[in-house]
């Protein structure tokens, strides 16, 4: 089939891992990771790798955890422009330089974004780039290096530099901070307990179904060579709380949590096909992308069901009907799998078992193969690219969660040839903003009911973070709680519903049981 020439296709994708047990690791940089995984993408497109980084136009570049804030200056220092000191390495010289905001959804939404733009006509050629450097911060933070030289990541490159921000202001606010929701773990918590809620499930039969779900990923991961821990782990590994399967936050073990200290990298070199053919890139190498939607959702305490999601929803269906087929037409998955609950939405919206047969990963996850920040998803589309080329014709979907379940991103990949279409992302989003929301008593007093839950095991005290409803008005509330009596009830028993009583200091609730 003959297509518009600047319909944009995927011509090389790239991935490296460097894992701490490997004879030859060095601790690389984020710059380093990412040039190792460029140069891979480079190579992927059979062509001259020179010739391609010269045409390539646009740098666009995932935000590591070490750059996240400006709270704190990262410890082995940095490049001051990431993407441009990637292209000095690579012998590329791109007009521009794009660095977009914390969210795990980032890869697909760029892909998206950028091919829109190749699609459009306003640039031919773009990468797309990620990684991170948590085992190397983490090697050299270790209490052993002490009185040891500290490599200095840090490079002055200059240049040209479109900072689209940090973006971590969407996810969390001081309310919420206050009240423990400080990092990812005790954030999905939340939402997983909703969930098991919802289904009346007991604490030990969600932990079976979280690990039913999470042992096939780590199958994938133990056989994936880019996997940070190919390790295979049974259901039995995964519920049993151990040493070295610590419980982090209430409902997870360690071996169900994102493994975010990797040192991994990721890129993807878009074209549109009037470039691709120019520079000698075999069609054998295109992938299209053919279905595609991003959407936003509402923040978690406006939720009226914090055990669902709207917007991975509205993505998923919205990307199918952009690709012109349906669920069961999909021949691979990679979905993204910080915790069960990303992954567990998807399937309940779309009917897909824990055990479909075509897999619900191609990477392994990020508890397996590697969480490596931002730039997870970015692996997740180099498999589906390497999958779509292998089985020519066939459909492979990723799907890409940002914050706490907060964007969504889909893409739905192809090698079966078709013009760029548009989806209608900006009009469902109206969806989302019409929504009801649930009225919230920042400082809540009096007694109420627990509606979900987590506990922080990786605090100094173990303490129970809780989302609750007024008796008074059933509006919500957040608290802490350190009560003896509730805590208890909340890592031996099942909180839900629990009757609680709360005050408030006029900054922090506090709960206890009633």
């Amino acid at each position: 089939m003959a297509v518009d020439p600047r319909t944009p296709v995927l011509v090389g994708v790239g991935q490296f891992t460097e894992r701490i047990d490997d004879p030859s690791y060095r601790g690389m940089s984020s710059v380093d990771l990412a040039t190792a995984a460029v140069q891979a993408a480079l190579t992927d497109t059979g062509v001259d790798a020179g010739t391609v980084a010269k045409a390539i136009e646009v740098f666009v570049g995932l935000r590591q955890f070490e750059i996240c804030t400006p709270f704190e200056k990262p410890p082995l220092g940095c490049s001051d422009n990431y993407l441009r000191s990637v292209a000095r390495r690579v012998g590329a010289d791109p007009a521009r330089a794009v660095l977009e905001p914390i969210g795990g959804n980032g890869p697909q939404k760029l892909v998206t974004e950028f091919a829109a733009a190749i699609a459009a006509g306003d640039i031919e050629v773009a990468l797309i780039l990620g990684s991170e450097n948590g085992s190397t911060l983490r090697f050299w933070s270790a209490p052993v290096q002490e009185g040891r030289d500290k490599p200095d990541h840090g490079e002055r490159v200059g240049g040209q530099l479109e900072d689209r921000g940090y973006g971590f202001e969407q996810y969390m606010s001081e309310y919420t901070a206050t009240h423990g929701l400080t990092g990812a773990p005790v954030q999905y918590g939340l939402l997983d307990n909703a969930r098991r809620g919802r289904l009346g499930l007991s604490v030990a039969d969600y932990r079976v179904q979280m690990a039913e779900l999470f042992a096939p990923f780590s199958k994938v991961a133990a056989k994936n060579p880019f996997s940070s821990s190919p390790v295979e782990r049974s259901v039995d590994e995964l519920i049993t709380v151990t040493d070295d399967n610590r419980m982090i936050c209430d409902p997870y073990p360690r071996l169900m949590v994102a493994r975010d200290q990797v040192n991994q990298g990721a890129a993807a070199l878009l074209m549109s096909v009037a470039a691709a053919q120019r520079l000698g890139v075999s069609e054998d190498n295109w992938v299209y992308l053919r279905g595609h939607a991003d959407q936003t959702e509402q923040d978690l305490l406006d939720r009226v069901d914090v055990s669902i999601s709207v917007s991975a929803r509205q993505s998923v269906a919205e990307a199918l009907r952009v690709a012109g087929i349906g669920i069961d037409d999909v021949a691979t998955f990679d979905l993204y799998s910080c915790f069960p609950f990303p992954v567990f939405t998807v399937c309940d919206e779309f009917g897909l078992a824990a055990d479909d047969p075509r897999g619900l990963t191609l990477t392994g996850g990020l508890p397996y193969f590697g969480g490596p920040g931002n730039s997870y998803s970015l692996h997740g589309i180099a498999e589906t690219v390497s999958q779509m080329r292998d089985h020519p014709g066939t459909f492979g979907l990723v799907g890409a969660n940002g914050g706490v379940m907060s964007k969504y991103s889909v893409g739905v990949y192809s090698t079966e040839p078709a013009d760029w279409a548009a989806d209608r992302s900006e009009a469902l989003q109206a969806d989302i903003a019409a929504l009801p929301k649930v009225a919230v008593t920042r400082n809540a007093e009096g007694r109420g009911r627990i509606e979900t839950y987590s506990v922080r095991y990786d605090w100094p005290v173990t303490t129970g973070v809780i989302i609750g409803r007024l008796d008074a008005d059933d509006s919500r509330f957040m608290a802490l709680t350190d009560d003896e009596d509730l805590v208890k009830l909340m890592t031996t028993g099942d909180p839900l519903g629990a009757a609680i009583a709360v005050t408030s200091d006029g900054k922090k609730n506090t709960a206890t049981l009633a």
